[in-house]
C-alpha cells in the first residue's frame, strides 16, 4: 500500500474512465495530471508485470497537454482517458511488432482508424501492449518478453490480448483495446477480473480497414474494469449511439463444452450457477439449455484458424526461420487449407443461423455459460513449446469462446463477485445486442 500512495497520491489510478474522463471535462483533473500518475504507475508496476511493449512519456505527456488545450474537451466522452493499444494496431511513431521478433521495426506512420476513433474522443493513448506471437494463442509470452498476471505474478494473464488485460488490472491504463479470433479478448479479461467485449462481426472495424482476418474470425472490442467503461469505449469505436435496452426476460445457462477435452473447473462451473441466481433475483428467467454445437465445431473453427495464421504470415511477409516454431507449423497446415480452397463460407453462416435458430425456437434473449474451463499457465510456462503441446494445454482451459467468433455473435465475459474473489462467465447474444450485453454484465458486476 505504501508504494501505491507514493506513485499516485491522488488515487487517479484507481479511478474508472467514467470518472476519469468526467474529472477532464469538469475542470477536476487535467489530462496531463492523469497522464502522469498512470506513467508513474507503468514505471513503478512494468518492470515486474511485462504489459507494455512501448510507452514514451514524452509523447503520452504532449497528446495529454493537447486534450487539455482542447476547447471541446467538455463534451469529449474519453477526455484524458489513458488507452492502451495492443501491438497489432497501427499506432503513429511506434512499430507494430504483433509479438514476434521477426516484424518489421519501422514506426507506423498513421494512426489505425480505431486509435483515431479513440483520440478522436479525447483518449491518450499511454502505450502499446505485449501479445503472443501473431496473436494466437491464449496465453501472453514471446520472444519479445513474457507478462505476468496482476492478481497473480506468478500466472500468466491469459491471452492473446493478455498485455491489454495486464495492463488495465494493474491500474496502468484504464482501459484497452484488444482483438478477438477466438477468445483474446474475453480469456485475460476472465483471468485478470475484468469486463471484456467481443462485438459481432462488422459492428467495430477492424485493424487495417481489412473486411476480415482469419477467415471471419476476428474482431476488436474493448477491455475494462466495469461495463459502465467497457460500454463508453464501445460506442466510441462502433460509432453507435447510446443504448438502454430492455432487461433480458429469458436467459438460457449452460455448462456443456464443445470441446471433448476440456473439463470444466468447480470454480467456474460455481460462478455460472452464482450468476444465474443473480439474474434471477432481478427478474430474468433461468433456464437450463443447451445450444446445438455442432460435432465439427471445433475443426472449423482451427481450419479457420490455421489459414488466418497463414495468411498473417504472407502479408507480413515473415520467412519461416524467422518466426517460432510453433507458428511455422500453424503456417504450413494453414497453406495446405488453403490450397485446397480454403474454409468453407457457408459453414459459418449455417452456425450462426442454427444458433440464432435455437435462441428464436427457445425465446432465449441471451446464453449464460462459462468464460474459461481452467486456470491460466504458470507466467512463461508455454517458452519453446511446440505446436501440439502448445494446443492441447490451451484447449484444455479455453473451449467455451472459439464458438462464438465462428458463429460472429457478440460475447461478453464479466467477473462475478466471489466474496473477496471474482470470478468470470460469459454471456452470447443474438446479432447486434452489444447493448443488452452490457447491460446485463453491469447488472452482475
Amino acid at each position: 500500500m505504501a508504494s501505491k500512495v507514493s506513485v499516485d497520491p491522488g488515487g487517479l489510478t484507481g479511478l474508472s474512465a467514467v470518472e476519469l474522463g468526467g474529472r477532464v471535462r469538469d475542470g477536476r483533473s487535467s489530462a496531463v495530471e492523469i497522464a502522469r500518475a498512470h506513467l508513474a504507475r507503468i514505471a513503478d508496476r512494468d518492470r515486474v508485470i511485462g504489459a507494455f511493449q512501448a510507452v514514451d512519456p514524452t509523447r503520452v505527456l504532449a497528446e495529454a497537454a493537447g486534450i487539455d488545450a482542447r476547447p471541446d474537451r467538455f463534451a469529449l466522452p474519453l477526455a484524458g482517458v489513458p488507452v492502451a493499444i495492443k501491438d497489432n494496431v497501427d499506432v503513429s511513431g511506434f512499430p507494430t511488432r504483433h509479438g514476434s521478433t521477426a516484424t518489421s521495426t519501422e514506426p507506423a506512420r498513421r494512426d489505425d482508424e480505431l486509435v483515431k476513433r479513440l483520440r478522436g474522443a479525447g483518449a491518450v493513448v499511454i502505450g502499446k501492449t505485449r501479445m503472443p506471437e501473431l496473436a494466437i494463442w491464449g496465453f501472453t509470452h514471446s520472444d519479445l518478453g513474457t507478462t505476468r498476471n496482476p492478481l497473480d505474478e506468478g500466472l500468466d494473464p491469459g491471452g492473446s490480448s493478455g498485455g491489454s488485460a495486464a495492463a488495465v488490472a494493474a491500474g496502468m491504463a484504464a482501459l484497452a483495446l484488444g482483438t478477438d479470433g477466438g477468445g483474446s479478448i474475453r480469456m485475460p479479461a476472465a483471468y485478470c477480473g475484468l469486463v471484456g467485449l467481443k462485438p459481432g462481426a462488422g459492428i467495430v472495424p477492424l485493424p487495417g480497414g481489412a473486411d476480415e482476418h482469419w477467415c471471419g474470425l476476428s474482431v476488436a472490442g474493448p477491455i475494462a474494469r466495469t461495463a459502465a467503461d467497457a460500454t463508453i469505449m464501445f460506442e466510441v469505436l462502433s460509432g453507435r449511439a447510446p443504448a438502454e435496452p430492455s432487461p433480458p426476460a429469458r436467459i438460457a445457462m449452460s455448462l456443456r463444452s464443445p470441446s471433448p477435452i476440456a473439463r470444466l473447473q468447480p470454480v467456474y462451473r460455481d460462478a455460472v450457477r452464482k450468476a444465474a441466481r443473480l439474474l434471477a433475483e432481478r427478474g430474468t428467467r433461468m433456464v437450463t439449455a443447451d445450444p446445438p454445437y455442432p460435432l465439427a465445431l471445433t475443426s472449423r473453427w482451427t481450419r479457420r484458424w490455421h489459414a488466418g495464421v497463414a495468411l498473417d504470415v504472407a502479408e507480413l511477409g515473415l520467412g519461416r526461420r524467422g518466426v517460432e516454431r510453433r507458428t511455422a507449423t500453424i503456417a504450413r497446415k494453414g497453406r495446405r487449407v488453403l490450397r485446397f480452397g480454403g474454409p468453407r463460407p457457408g459453414v459459418a453462416d449455417a452456425w450462426r443461423d442454427r444458433m440464432v435458430s435455437w435462441m428464436d425456437d427457445g425465446r432465449h434473449d441471451l446464453l449464460l455459460l462459462p468464460a474459461v474451463a481452467g486456470p491460466p499457465v504458470t507466467a512463461g510456462a508455454m517458452a519453446g513449446r511446440g505446436y501440439l503441446s502448445t494446443l492441447l494445454v490451451s484447449a484444455s482451459r479455453i473451449p467455451y469462446t472459439q464458438a462464438w467468433n465462428l458463429a460472429g455473435l457478440p460475447a461478453i465475459v464479466v467477473p462475478v463477485r466471489w466474496g473477496a474473489a471474482r470470478v468470470p462467465v460469459q454471456l452470447v447474444g443474438r446479432p447486434d445486442s452489444e447493448a443488452l450485453l452490457l447491460a446485463t454484465a453491469a447488472a452482475l458486476s
